[in-house]
Formats: C-alpha cells, sequence, structure tokens
C-alpha cells in the first residue's frame, strides 16, 4: 500500500492524507517490522513530503556522496589535501 500511495499520488496533501490512513492500518495490525517502518516515516515524513512537489529524490547526491567516500577510503593518508581535491575533481567532474 505505502508504494500505491508514492505511485499514485500526485500532489503532497492527497499523499499526507493517504499516509495518514496508512498510518491507521498500521496501528491496527500490530506487525512490529512495519511498526520501525511506521516510525521512521513518521521521523522524516516533511522530507518525504517533499517529494510529491516534484516526484525528485536526493538519490543522485547520495549516490556522489558514496563514490567519494569510496575515492577516501582508496587513498588512505594522503596528506596533500589539494592534489586530493584536485584529483577528485578530474575523476568525476
Amino acid at each position: 500500500r505505502l508504494t500505491i500511495i508514492f505511485n499514485s499520488c500526485k500532489c503532497k496533501e492527497e499523499a499526507f492524507k493517504k499516509l495518514a490512513l496508512w498510518f491507521n492500518e498500521i496501528e491496527e495490525a500490530g506487525i512490529e517490522s512495519f511498526r520501525t517502518v511506521y516510525r521512521s516515516i513518521e521521523t522524516h515524513h516533511p522530507s518525504i513530503l517533499n517529494y510529491f512537489n516534484n516526484r525528485s529524490t536526493n538519490a543522485s547526491a547520495e549516490s556522489f556522496n558514496a563514490k567519494i567516500k569510496s575515492f577516501r577510503a582508496s587513498a588512505r593518508g594522503v596528506r596533500d589535501i589539494n592534489f586530493f581535491l584536485f584529483r577528485l575533481q578530474k575523476i568525476y567532474a
């Protein structure tokens, strides 16, 4: 049902209402694994509802962040920060 909400809702208000109904269903079901998802969505719902503004996510930023972390891990012990940033720019720019 959560997938249906994300696929069918076109605006924040509609999604907010359907998420509220989904929250009620989760509370009634009493399934502990869903309660974890429930708490996570409840905590981050303002950010999650921003998805419905233009249906975009921050996945590209997260992917780039992961690439930078991987590059940092492969270049442990670098002392010349300017050269590190230069290499990072040349590889990922």
